[in-house]
């Protein structure tokens, strides 16, 4: 540490600088534990499903077309389904996503 000036009144101005400086990091401290606390009360996302079926609008909602979980395509209207059922949809003429492909992904077209 360096030396510290003889004279108070340069003493006192740096004990007030090193007092706002600790109120200022216990600050910091205090939002980073605060934002770290909810961070930690937070939900995980949900699982992301493996086949999902784009649904249509209207009455009944009828599929549109079978996707893979994860693809960048799928619409804002779908339901998680399974390997069979996207198997049984994309047997009955469901239309199979182009760009995920689940139709070559569940070895119906090779």
């Amino acid at each position: 540490m360096s030396e510290l000036p003889p004279d108070p009144s340069r003493l006192r101005t740096i004990v007030t600088y090193l007092r706002y400086e600790l109120g200022r990091a216990e600050h910091a401290l205090a939002v980073a534990e605060q934002q770290q606390a909810a961070a930690a009360h937070r939900r995980p996302p949900p699982d992301v499903p493996a086949w999902v079926v784009e649904q249509g609008i209207g009455s009944g909602r009828p599929p549109v077309s079978v996707h893979a979980g994860d693809c960048w395509d799928r619409g804002k209207r779908f339901r998680a389904i399974s390997a069979e059922e996207a198997r049984r949809a994309l047997a009955d003429g469901v239309r199979a996503c182009t760009h995920c492909r689940p139709d070559t992904a569940l070895g119906l077209i090779d």
